[in-house]
């Protein structure tokens, strides 16, 4: 079995205690439901796994199990658009009943290869802005979801920042510029600069020579500090983001817990776990009759905040007690 290809098939579930067995019978004729999930991390990336295991676990909980009723065919695009148009065209072949797809590239992937298949998608930043759903009420086509969040929740990236550094005066933003996330993530962090009088550096994420080149550059000036926007591109470049902020000593504040876990000072930003969860709801949904068309896109239920302590005793920063209390992971 190859990595990146994945058929979930662990046979029927052992019966619980508390509940009888089906009959031979029943589960001969208890039709089987196919679910395809696309997602862009590699294989072997924690969170990513993090997630499919939990957008497992809540079908288990809503009745649907593996070998009884449902069978589940996973594809993993490693950021990648040839592997995304390749796995999209595979699941799509393999007529599922409804395909879960992570981040805008699959989910354009798949609307690419059909538009009947129903899809319901995770960790999206833009859906209306990327012309994946007509509004996020009514979204009308064959896609639904969940957003990572919405581009005025940005700001908060830089008053954090701000926090830990009151005398903060200008700030990196590694931003993908191709992007209409990208775009409207950073004119959000723009909105609140001039009231926190802190300058602004966009930095292109696309090539990481450029990165290493802005973070060595702003580096020489005091008060300076780092915020990095998610995107696909920065998470292709993710670890060596994380180890040039550490040797240029610059505070930096991220969107995700994972880079915290990873090295990162400080994240603020979605339970991405939480939309496999979530997600599953949406699924059974679908699978009971429901249309995506009819399913609002919702915004994240939870935030969290991250704190790791051992990246910030080398750069000399001592985090606000209060900042420390409302954090929902610290890592000391």
């Amino acid at each position: 079995m190859r990595r990146r290809e994945v058929i979930i098939s662990f046979g029927a579930m052992a019966a619980s205690p508390f509940v009888a067995p089906l009959s031979a019978h029943a589960q001969q004729t208890e039709r089987v439901r196919r679910v395809g999930v696309l997602m862009n991390t590699a294989a072997g990336e924690q969170e990513g796994q993090a997630g499919v295991a939990a957008f497992h676990q809540s079908l288990q909980q809503l009745g649907w199990a593996i070998g009884r009723n449902l069978q589940i065919d996973v594809r993993w695009g490693e950021n990648n658009e040839d592997l995304d148009r390749k796995y999209a065209a595979e699941l799509i072949a393999l007529a599922p009943d409804v395909i879960l797809a992570s981040g805008t590239p699959s989910v354009a992937a798949l609307e690419r290869a059909s538009r009947s298949v129903p899809i319901v998608f995770v960790r999206v930043s833009d859906p209306v802005g990327g012309g994946l759903v007509n509004s996020l009420a009514r979204p009308g086509g064959n896609a639904t979801g969940f957003m990572q969040f919405e581009y005025s929740f940005s700001g908060k990236w830089l008053e954090l920042l701000k926090q830990i550094i009151p005398n903060l005066s200008q700030a990196a933003v590694l931003r993908d510029a191709t992007n209409r996330a990208g775009i409207g993530e950073f004119a959000a962090i723009q909105s609140v600069a001039s009231s926190l009088s802190v300058e602004l550096h966009p930095v292109d994420t696309r090539d990481i020579g450029e990165i290493e080149r802005a973070l060595a550059t702003i580096a020489r000036s005091p008060n300076s500090g780092l915020i990095v926007t998610p995107s696909a591109s920065v998470s292709v470049y993710q670890a060596k983001i994380i180890t040039l902020a550490a040797r240029y000593k610059l505070p930096a504040v991220y969107g995700f817990r994972s880079n915290v876990t990873e090295g990162g000072l400080i994240s603020y930003g979605p339970n991405r776990v939480d939309q496999f969860r979530r997600a599953a709801e949406y699924v059974d949904r679908i699978l009971k009759g429901a249309k995506p068309a009819e399913l609002p896109v919702q915004a994240p239920a939870k935030y969290e905040l991250a704190i790791n302590l051992k990246t910030a005793k080398p750069l000399g920063i001592s985090i606000p007690p209060a900042l420390l209390a409302s954090a929902d992971e610290v890592i000391e």
